[in-house]
């Protein structure tokens, strides 16, 4: 199928984004005509795809899905497949086929961004919006510039907030496996994901938590409170509500695991940290 693209009638028209150069499955793109190999990940390379997709998952709304090395046509001579996609979960009005993408990653570490940078500039001249790379290699994340015709390296202490996600997306969570768990846990709550609202309303589920945690080795208790606190800053975070030093010192501080867990819940509803701190 052929959908003409706007601009000069010089210009041959795109063909549609699955009329396929490939065959889907085979291990290969089509860049610039050329067919090239995309071959097996290694490990840096494989994990972040799995930490990205279950990233991703947990923070898109509804109305979109997600993809891994979903091809997709940009030209008349290019048929590639980005290492992660969200795109519309509707059919596109028009043709009844699917959507193109709205956000396209690509994970740099078995590749330069040199090379991920000539896709990136393939798929937004396609007409997708957003474009990001990871490098997993030296931990940071780039966003594709059309204005700079390159890379612009993003700060982790800042999120991804796009139309397409229901929760702001960490950006340390796509390069700190450890903060992964974190990150998708905190999106599901601020989504109000039934299974964790029942068990956060569950007073036995609760009560045996606790129990095992009061067994446990003072420690390891330590630890789980630090990184109840460090859930509790994500979560406030990605509602927009970002503590001031002295407010972010004393949720950090913290070591009541009763006193956690009613900031946890309270951190879905609040409207400020004031209010979050009421009552402690």
């Amino acid at each position: 199928m052929i959908v003409s693209s706007p601009g000069s009638s010089a210009n041959p028209p795109l063909p549609d984004i699955d009329d396929r150069l490939v065959m889907p499955g085979s291990g290969y793109e089509i860049d610039d005509g050329k067919l090239v190999r995309v071959p097996p990940a290694d490990p840096p390379h494989a994990e972040c795809n799995a930490n990205l997709a279950a990233l991703l998952m947990a923070h898109v709304t509804p109305d979109f899905k997600v993809a891994i090395d979903m091809l997709t046509r940009t030209s008349q001579v290019d048929d590639i497949a980005p290492d992660a996609s969200i795109f519309p979960r509707a059919p596109h009005p028009e043709t009844g086929r699917r959507q193109l993408e709205h956000i396209a990653f690509e994970v740099a570490s078995t590749q330069s961004l040199l090379d991920a940078g000539r896709k990136a500039a393939k798929l937004v001249g396609r007409g997708v919006r957003r474009v990001f790379a990871i490098d997993v290699d030296r931990g940071r994340v780039f966003e594709w510039s059309s204005e700079l015709g390159t890379w612009s390296i993003l700060d982790l202490g800042t999120m991804i907030e796009d139309q397409t996600l229901a929760v702001a997306l960490p950006l340390v969570a796509l390069v700190d496996a450890a903060r992964t768990d974190d990150a998708i846990a905190a999106a599901l709550l601020a989504k109000q994901n039934p299974v964790l609202e029942a068990a956060l309303a569950d007073h036995a589920f609760r009560g045996r938590a606790e129990g095992r945690a009061e067994g446990r080795a003072e420690g390891r208790a330590e630890g789980r409170a630090e990184g109840r606190a460090e859930t509790l800053l994500l979560i406030l975070e990605q509602r927009g509500l970002v503590p001031r030093a002295a407010e972010r010192a004393t949720l950090l501080a913290m070591r009541d695991p009763e006193q956690l867990r009613r900031w946890l819940e309270r951190a879905l509803t609040c409207g400020s940290i004031a209010e979050l701190l009421a009552g402690v």
